[in-house]
């Protein structure tokens, strides 16, 4: 599935700039730990969170290689998250029999836990400022792709020797404002992860699609998991005490998660390839692949099970990139992120040495960002859309890769990252063949079709042959859905991968020096180029505005914060609060038809329900994708929701923040109480949560 976003239109890490004005909105911003808006919160609420208060935050949430965040609810592992976020280790151990995502699920003893086939969970517990060192690597480099190769060489050398010195953490070197810092980020890494419970997907996502990316809504869209240290549930006194009462309207919130990305400091030309190029690109291959997704759903319930999962974020992605082509068509949008633009660059020439040193930055971006147009549709329709195809390069690569010194491998290649790269790789969850010849084929018709056959990476796996017919070879002959057989080639190296005559390894050896060609190519031409010119204008933004401001968005934990308040909408006014009430007043009005329906338990608990009980409510918290399964705490750390999605105003998030009706949408803690009580009868986990 798509992220939300690719770093300018070169499909890289995320520009990270930093905040284009000295005034911000007052409740916008995902801050990191680091440098937490003190100044604002003690100015408009009167209130400064202590060290401890933050520590205490910050260790008690994780971030999920799934794609989304959770925290810690019980001295005992327990772990919370959204059901969205968990509903692929759903999908990977459900079968025809046991549909956990159609019927839910939930664990009566601790034996009962499912583990997951491959959830990684990370906790933030260091942070290092190592800026000064990575900034020292290209001193005196004048040749642009050799600067890049240093930089990226001490980037890895700082991650390795941070992984040894620390015992094993997980180390990753992060950018923020745009290369204007580093930071060493090192992580806890769990990976006996099981699951607790799971609502049914219906009662998770009520009102499906339609209701998606919208407000008011009634969704229990949460999910338990359950850490696991050396085969016993983790013991942690960071964890997040459950507020009975919840949320209240008015109230000040906090919001602590990993969201994705964002591009609120992109130039305006980045901004318009985008618009005009990349996203339309982006949008025509998500349409193609959900029609391709349900039609094969449409064959049966088996076939619906299969491609659930896949159809749910594809239609998510659409929305996401709907949402943003409204904003960059929106000319209000466009006229405030020009004025920013404005403002910065007179800022820097009314300075001479400003202007001299970082003055042409914004020229040198928009060359290279014309220069990148014609690679957008290589970059996008060159896809497989295949779990085993995928799998396959990464083997391939990875036996090259692990031979050469750290410095000069691919950045996914890297010692520090080897550990999570072989958890993925190994993983024991199934590979449905259906599913991998349906997408596999319908990629490379689309493929085909946009590049046309004589395309290097589109001729190197068909070979001249029809895209079904390929597919149906490659998925019939590989033996690559068996972990054993992944778990072989990546032990015999390169020697093993040589020799292996499975059809997809055949396949990823042709396709392989293709992708290294334009990997280099784009680096050594384009990105050599434009990240040294994004440097120079996040090096701009600290001489003209200070560091009063936060880092562009890059899966990283941050901290948001926020009053519960509605917002107009449709000529009237949106409630801050939801309730059960509310949820099957609106099931009656559709006449109970999907996606309105109730799900079985959900009309059985109508009379033990106390309908008051708030269900959903909403904040000016500022989120993006990414941000799925955050606690959202009170002044006291008490967790009072959990975020799950944006309203559809929201979806402007990724290039600016209005507070008047930007809201996140999050299930309440009071709400969540109540159905695992009285809808689901989980009378000890409910307990365990509010520490009874």
């Amino acid at each position: 599935m798509f992220a939300r976003k690719l770093r300018s239109a070169l499909l890289l890490p995320a520009a990270l700039l930093m905040a284009a004005g000295p005034v911000l909105h007052a409740e916008e911003g995902m801050w990191t730990f680091d440098n937490p808006p003190l100044k604002l919160l003690k100015a408009r609420y009167n209130f400064t969170p202590s060290q401890e208060w933050l520590d205490h935050l910050r260790l008690s949430s994780v971030r999920l290689n799934d794609g989304g965040s959770g925290s810690f609810v019980s001295p005992n592992g327990l772990l919370l998250t959204n059901h969205h976020v968990a509903r692929g280790q759903l999908q990977k151990n459900s079968t025809a029999q046991h549909d956990y995502l159609r019927d839910g699920f939930l664990a009566e003893t601790a034996e009962h836990e499912i583990k997951s086939p491959d959830l990684e969970v990370n906790v933030l517990v260091a942070m290092e400022d190592v800026t000064a060192r990575v900034q020292a690597a290209t001193k005196g480099i004048t040749d642009e792709a050799k600067a890049l190769k240093a930089r990226d060489a001490e980037i890895a050398a700082i991650a390795k020797e941070g992984k040894a010195k620390s015992g094993g953490l997980r180390s990753d070197v992060v950018s923020f404002y745009n290369g204007s810092e580093y930071w060493l980020y090192q992580y806890k890494a769990y990976t006996d992860v099981r699951l607790v419970f799971a609502p049914e997907q219906q009662a998770a996502f009520f009102g499906g699609d339609p209701d998606n990316f919208t407000y008011p809504r009634y969704d229990l869209d949460m999910a338990l998991f359950r850490v696991y240290e050396d085969g016993k549930p983790l013991k942690t006194d960071n964890y997040l005490k459950w507020s009975a009462k919840g949320a209240a309207p008015g109230e000040l919130i906090f919001i602590s998660g990993h969201p994705g990305s964002t591009e609120r400091q992109q130039t305006v030309a980045q901004l318009l390839v985008q618009r005009d190029v990349s996203g339309p690109a982006i949008t025509e291959y998500l349409k193609r692949r959900i029609a391709t997704a349900q039609a094969f759903a449409q064959q049966g319930l088996e076939e619906t099970r299969l491609v659930g999962s896949t159809i749910f974020g594809l239609q998510n992605s659409l929305k996401v990139y709907l949402g943003r082509s409204e904003a960059l068509a929106d000319k209000a949008i466009l006229a405030k992120k020009q004025a920013e633009e404005d403002d910065f660059k007179a800022r820097v020439a009314a300075n001479p040495e400003w202007q001299k040193e970082y003055g042409d930055a914004w020229d040198t971006i928009a060359r290279v960002e014309d220069q990148v147009k014609p690679e957008l549709k290589g970059q996008i329709f060159r896809r497989t859309d295949s779990r085993l195809f995928s799998m396959a390069v990464s083997i391939v690569q990875l036996a090259a890769e692990v031979k050469k010194p750290d410095g000069e491998r691919l950045p996914q290649y890297h010692d520090a990252s080897l550990d999570s790269l072989k958890f993925q790789l190994l993983s024991p969850a199934p590979v449905p063949v259906e599913t991998e010849k349906l997408f596999l084929a319908a990629a490379l018709n689309l493929a085909a079709e946009k590049l046309g056959k004589d395309d290097p990476f589109v001729h190197a796996i068909l070979q001249g042959g029809e895209p079904q017919a390929t597919a149906n070879a490659l998925v019939d002959g590989t033996k690559l859905g068996d972990a054993a057989v992944r778990k072989a080639l990546i032990d015999g190296g390169e020697a093993a991968v040589a020799a292996s005559t499975d059809p997809m390894i055949v396949a990823a050896r042709r396709v392989d020096p293709i992708v290294r060609e334009n990997n280099r190519r784009m680096r050594d031409t384009m990105t050599s180029v434009l990240s040294p010119a994004e440097e120079k204008l996040g090096k701009a933004r600290f001489l003209a505005y200070g560091k009063d401001a936060y880092p562009d968005a890059t899966f990283t934990l941050r901290l948001s914060y926020g009053t519960v308040a509605g917002y107009p909408y449709n000529g009237t006014v949106a409630a801050p609060v939801t309730t059960f009430y509310g949820l099957y007043d609106r099931a009656i009005s559709f006449g109970n038809h999907p996606p309105f329906d109730l799900t079985p338990r959900e009309v059985a608990a109508r009379g033990k329900l106390d309908l008051g009980t708030p269900l959903n409510f909403v904040s000016t918290g500022d989120i993006i994708g990414g941000n799925s399964g955050s606690p959202v705490v009170n002044k006291d750390g008490e967790l009072v929701g959990l975020i799950f999605d944006g309203n559809i105003e929201s979806l402007a998030g990724d290039f600016v923040y209005e507070g008047g009706k930007n809201r996140a949408v999050a299930v309440h803690s009071a709400g969540m109480i109540e159905g695992l009580r009285k809808i689901y009868g989980a009378t000890a986990l409910a307990d365990e949560l509010q520490g009874k």
